[in-house]
């Protein structure tokens, strides 16, 4: 009979719990001393050998495709004006993204099955910069949506307007948004307790495969994480379709049929970029905890992780009269020094 009360009070806590507590006592939750971070370890070798050599050179070619554009705004005088600042900007970006996530993800294709061990810090390390890289690529969508904006609904005041100062102010609001946003999640990811172990069920420390392992009420810190998406993700995106709508309604109206074409693919690109960019960040981080499936964050963090970074060159790159332009006049210069030499 004594342990009657004793049952009745624990069927009473559990009954308080909430859908994002731990069932474990406090005096089990310890912080792991390191995390392991699964991948797809568990799927046969000869899979992960064969999406090795298929990941392989999309990475090569999202670096080299993002250095080209990167190269080109730096060397050539012709593409130093705002708008192929933030371009470079953004592929400057798009290069550190692509180094913080995918050599590691790489890597852990071709090491024997069990995960990756990483320390607290080298994974608190990961998130934050990927949330950073993440951040300010999103904001920067939203000052080249600004930027276009200014160009073609004011183009008399846009020299006045859009200035070299100004320019750098905006990169550095972006980033430094970024990084704050970042610096937030993550510390208030990590100053969880942890009972549920340390094996992350993703490619890398994402927000959502670290949080599931914590300990205690998540509910504060998921809602923290839904309104940092919402802030970051919705809000700039109704910002860049307010600006381009309003831009292809200039672009319309006036002008001639040669000026209409080349303003409407230049909006027509960095507005492709807009929506695949804030469409994938916003599936894979603006749901509730509840709601999600590792194992299909995981598969689908291959596209957002390999295959859409490398679309952004591309799309900036094929319809883009100047970046072509520009690519023939340097690879021309090239081969004419190369003919001199000779």
């Amino acid at each position: 009979m004594r342990q009657e009360p004793k049952n009745i009070s624990s069927d009473k806590e559990k009954s308080q719990i909430g859908p994002n507590t731990s069932y474990w006592p406090e005096s089990n939750w310890t912080s792991p001393q390191e995390f392991v971070i699964l991948g797809f370890s568990g799927w046969p070798q000869g899979l992960r050998l064969l999406l090795f050599a298929l990941l392989l050179p999309l990475y090569l070619a999202t670096l080299a495709g993002n250095l080209l554009i990167l190269g080109l705004a730096l060397a050539e005088p012709s593409l130093h004006t705002p708008m192929y600042f933030f371009l470079a900007a953004l592929s400057t970006v798009e290069v550190a993204y692509t180094l913080v996530l995918t050599p590691r993800m790489l890597a852990g294709f071709l090491l024997p099955p069990g995960g990756q061990a990483v320390s607290p810090s080298t994974c608190a390390a990961q998130m934050g910069l990927f949330v950073a890289l993440g951040g300010s690529e999103c904001l920067l969508l939203a000052a080249m949506a600004l930027d276009r904006y200014l160009a073609i609904c004011h183009p008399l005041y846009y020299p006045q307007l859009m200035t070299t100062g100004l320019c750098w102010g905006l990169l550095a609001s972006c980033c430094v948004g970024g990084s704050v946003l970042a610096l937030g999640l993550t510390t208030a990811i990590f100053r969880l307790p942890f009972c549920r172990g340390g094996l992350v069920n993703h490619v890398f420390c994402d927000l959502p495969a670290v949080l599931v392992l914590a300990c205690g009420n998540r509910e504060l810190q998921e809602h923290v994480l839904l309104a940092a998406c919402l802030l970051l993700l919705v809000l700039p995106l109704i910002l860049i379709l307010m600006s381009y709508t309003r831009v292809l309604v200039v672009i319309l109206g006036v002008g001639d049929t040669a000026g209409r074409r080349k303003a409407f693919n230049t909006v027509a690109s960095h507005l492709t970029v807009a929506v695949l960019h804030y469409g994938c960040a916003t599936a894979m981080y603006a749901r509730p905890l509840r709601s999600r499936s590792l194992e299909e964050d995981k598969l689908v963090s291959l596209i957002y992780i390999n295959l859409t970074p490398l679309l952004y060159p591309a799309i900036y790159t094929l319809r883009n009269r100047d970046i072509q332009g520009a690519l023939q006049r340097v690879v021309g210069h090239r081969m004419g020094q190369d003919t001199d030499l000779t």
